[in-house]
């Protein structure tokens, strides 16, 4: 009879920058203020290519699509860093992954549906 592993994990840790606790302060401020900063030059970048006619050209509807990707990776990442850093708990759960989960099968959807369409 072979015997299988049967053990099961619920949760990783986050390895990040080996942070002194006098410098956590510090740390926190710069990367809250790199993800503001990111987020409001995107969010202009996208305001400026709607309101300008003039940018209404295929590479700049690419460039918004980037500024908003960029965007919503950014928002993702960035607070739970920020959260670890301040919590001292660098664990994430499994369950905080379901979404990519959701992601992976509608692209497996998608490219499914393109072959069949082909």
């Amino acid at each position: 009879m072979k015997r299988e592993n049967q053990s099961s994990m619920s949760e990783f840790l986050l390895l990040g920058l080996p942070i002194q606790p006098e410098q956590q302060a510090v740390f926190f401020a710069l990367s809250l203020g790199m993800y503001l900063i990111t987020v409001l030059g995107n969010l202009l970048i996208i305001l400026l290519i709607w309101l300008d006619s003039h940018l209404h050209t295929p590479v700049y509807f690419f460039l918004s699509h980037l500024a908003l990707t960029d965007i919503s990776l950014s928002s993702v990442m960035v607070p739970k860093m920020l959260m670890s850093m301040q919590t001292q708990d660098q664990s994430i759960l499994y369950a905080g992954l379901r979404n990519r989960e959701l992601e992976e099968s509608l692209e497996r959807l998608f490219n499914r549906t393109t072959v069949l369409s082909q």
